[in-house]
C-alpha cells in the first residue's frame, strides 16, 4: 500500500494542480470582461459572453467527455483535456497579440471544451488514485478546497496585473495567461510518463447494453440537472456582475463604483473565499446534516443577502478591514452569498441521483452538459444590467436562488420509485 501512495505521488499533485486549473481559468472570463469592456468598449451583455463560450462548451463536450472517460480510460482523456487546455488558454493570449475581442471568445470556447473534459476525469481519477474510500474521498475533499482557492486567486491576480483603467488591456493578463500554460505543460508531461490505474474503462460487452430507461425518466433529477444549470449560473453571475459594477466609471446612464481593478478584484476573491469556507463547513457537517435541510438554509439565507444588496441604497458604505476601503453595504451583501453558493453543487448532485442507482453515471454526464448554464445566466443578467441598471440585475438572481428553494423543498422528491434501478 504505501508503495503503490509513493507510486501516486506525482500524479495525484498533477491532479492537484489540475483542481486549481479548472478553477483559474473557468474563472478568468470574470475579470477579462472587465479588460474587455475597457479595450473593446464593450457593453455588459458583450462583457459576459467570454463566460457564454466557456461554458457552452460543456453543452457540446458534457456526453462525449463521458464517453471518452469509458473508452480511453483516465489517462488517455486527461491528456487530451490538458492539451485542449493549453491551446484553449494559448489562443487567448493571441488575441491580445491581435487585439481582437472574436479571437479571445474562440479562446474561451476551446478552454471551455478543456474544462468539461478536465471535471469529468479528475474527480473519479482522484479517488481511484487515492484508493477510493474514505482516502479517496479525503483526497477529493482537498482538491476541492484547492478549487477554491484558484477561484480566489484568479480576479485578485488579474486584477493586480490589470492595474489602472488605462491600462486595461489583455497583454496586461499575460503573466496569468503564461502561468496556465506551464501548469498544463507540465501536467501533461507528468501524465505521460506515469502509469495509472484505468478499473472503470467500458468493456465492449458492456458497450453493447441497452437500458430501457435513464436519469430522464426521474422526475426529480430533471428537475435537479435544470437546478444544476441555474445554479452555476447563480455562483458565476453574482461576482462577475459586482465586478463589472465595482470598475465601471461614475458617470454615464449606468454608472458604476469607478473603483480600481486591483482593489474590486481582491473584493471578488472574498467571494471564493468564503466558498471554500463554505465547503469546508459543509464537509464537516455533511454527515449530521440532510443535503436537502442545507440546501433549504442556504438558499433562504440567499434570497435574504440578495434582497438586502438590493434594497440597501449605494451610499450607505462600510470601510473592509484588511483593504481599508469603502464599498457599499450592498456589495458586502453579494460577497456573503459566496456562503451560500458553496454547498449548492454537491447538495443537488445528492438530491438528484438519490434512487438512481445504475442510471448515476450516465447522470453525471447530463449534470456537466447543464454546467454550460454558467455561460447563459450571467449572459442574460448582463442583458438586464445594461437596461435597466447593475443592481437591478441581481433580480435575476433572485428568481435563480427561489428555483433553488423550490427543489429543494419539493422538486427532489423521488416519485419514480417505480422504475428499477438494479
Amino acid at each position: 500500500m504505501n508503495t503503490e501512495k509513493k507510486n501516486y505521488a506525482l500524479p495525484i499533485a498533477m491532479m492537484f494542480a489540475l483542481f486549481f486549473m479548472i478553477s483559474f481559468v473557468t474563472g478568468l472570463p470574470s475579470p477579462m470582461g472587465v479588460i474587455v469592456a475597457k479595450q473593446f468598449g464593450a457593453s455588459n451583455f458583450e462583457s459576459q459572453l467570454g463566460f457564454l463560450a466557456n461554458f457552452l462548451a460543456y453543452a457540446f463536450m458534457g456526453i462525449p467527455a463521458g464517453i471518452m472517460l469509458k473508452k480511453f480510460g483516465y489517462k488517455k482523456t486527461a491528456l487530451a483535456a490538458v492539451l485542449v487546455g493549453f491551446v484553449g488558454v494559448g489562443i487567448q493570449y493571441l488575441s491580445g497579440v491581435a487585439g481582437s475581442f472574436s479571437v479571445y471568445l474562440a479562446g474561451a470556447f476551446v478552454s471551455g471544451f478543456s474544462m468539461c473534459m478536465l471535471n469529468t476525469v479528475v474527480n473519479p481519477m482522484l479517488n481511484t488514485l487515492g484508493g477510493g474510500g474514505n482516502s479517496g474521498n479525503k483526497l477529493l475533499q482537498f482538491g476541492g478546497s484547492i478549487n477554491s482557492i484558484g477561484a480566489t486567486i484568479t480576479p485578485m491576480l488579474v486584477g493586480y496585473l490589470m492595474g489602472a483603467a488605462a491600462g486595461r488591456t489583455i497583454e496586461k493578463a499575460n503573466p496569468a495567461l503564461f502561468l496556465a500554460m506551464g501548469i498544463f505543460a507540465l501536467a501533461f508531461f507528468v501524465l505521460f510518463l506515469v502509469d495509472i490505474p484505468e478499473p472503470h474503462m467500458e468493456t465492449a460487452t458492456e458497450r453493447q447494453v441497452k437500458h430501457k430507461h435513464g436519469p430522464l425518466s426521474f422526475r426529480h433529477f430533471v428537475l435537479g440537472a435544470i437546478a444544476i444549470f441555474i445554479y452555476v449560473g447563480i455562483e458565476i453571475g453574482i461576482p462577475s456582475t459586482a465586478n463589472l459594477f465595482m470598475t465601471a466609471s461614475t458617470s454615464g446612464s449606468n454608472a458604476g463604483l469607478g473603483m480600481d481593478a486591483t482593489t474590486a478584484g481582491s473584493i471578488v476573491g472574498v467571494y471564493w473565499l468564503l466558498m471554500l469556507v463554505g465547503r469546508l463547513f459543509g464537509a464537516s457537517v455533511g454527515s449530521k446534516v440532510s443535503s436537502k435541510t442545507m440546501m433549504i438554509t442556504v438558499s433562504s439565507l440567499g434570497l435574504f443577502f440578495i434582497l438586502m444588496a438590493i434594497f440597501c441604497p449605494i451610499t450607505l458604505t462600510i470601510t473592509l478591514p484588511v483593504l481599508l476601503t469603502k464599498v457599499p453595504v450592498s456589495i458586502v451583501f453579494l460577497v456573503l452569498c459566496g456562503l451560500c453558493t458553496s454547498i449548492m453543487w454537491g447538495s443537488i448532485f445528492n438530491l438528484a441521483v438519490e434512487g438512481l442507482g445504475k442510471y448515476t453515471a450516465s447522470a453525471a454526464g447530463i449534470f456537466m452538459v447543464m454546467v454550460c448554464g454558467g455561460g447563459i445566466v450571467p449572459l442574460i443578467q448582463g442583458f438586464v444590467s445594461d437596461h435597466f441598471g447593475y443592481m437591478n440585475s441581481y433580480w435575476v438572481m433572485f428568481a435563480c436562488i427561489c428555483y433553488m428553494l423550490y427543489y429543494a423543498l419539493v422538486g427532489c422528491k423521488n416519485v419514480n420509485k417505480d422504475i428499477p434501478v438494479e
